[in-house]
């Protein structure tokens, strides 16, 4: 069931009144009149019953959708960027997600990660040269609060720092972008990008 068939489920205890006292029917000239028929409490604890038991529905509903919208935007990678490899032995990695940009640090024998969420970013930076490219990434929650990843092919650096920026003002104005596609969404970033330029 969709969260607008359950609300229209119930009705009101004002209908309820209003179409019994319709459906009385008028007394005779010279008789009684009849009361509107009163509720019992029965009747209203089963109508707060019911009410509940809908608000229940659709909170369970709107939860569903929600935590839906949630895992369709934390598993789509958008850009991916690794540091090149003969100058670097273990390339470090970013991954642009809609909702975070993750670090993936390589040694010998390990690995480390670090994520950020977009609305964390303050900053990104980017230095470049003909050849390579830094992107550093400033965070408000990190303690050391700057991530740094060197080595990086410079067109692709400066993709990666246009998505993250486009993501953060999508961020910042409560903008749901799970409804794009990956390509749409790039599209929409590169448009604003654009513009913002001009």
């Amino acid at each position: 069931m969709d969260i607008n068939t359950l609300k229209t489920i119930p009705q009101t205890l004002y209908r309820r009144i209003a179409a019994s006292a319709q459906a009385a029917k008028p007394a005779p000239v010279g008789t009684v009149a009849r009361a509107i028929p009163r509720l019992t409490d029965q009747a209203l604890r089963d109508e707060g019953k019911d009410e509940q038991m809908i608000q229940k529905a659709t909170k369970k509903e709107e939860d569903k959708q929600t935590i839906s919208n949630l895992i369709k935007k934390s598993n789509r990678c958008i850009i991916r960027i690794s540091s090149l490899f003969p100058w670097t032995l273990f390339p470090n990695t970013i991954e642009v997600e809609e909702s975070r940009v993750t670090f993936i640090f390589r040694q010998l024998w390990a690995s480390q990660s670090h994520s950020v969420n977009i609305k964390d970013i303050s900053n990104v930076f980017i230095q470049s040269s003909p050849f390579f490219a830094t992107l550093q990434i400033v965070s408000r929650t990190f303690v050391e609060n700057d991530i740094t990843i060197g080595h990086l092919e410079t067109k692709k650096a400066h993709r990666v720092q246009m998505i993250i920026e486009g993501l953060r003002t999508f961020a910042e104005h409560n903008i749901d972008t799970s409804n794009y596609e990956v390509n749409e969404l790039i599209a929409k970033i590169e448009e604003f990008h654009t513009d913002k330029t001009l």
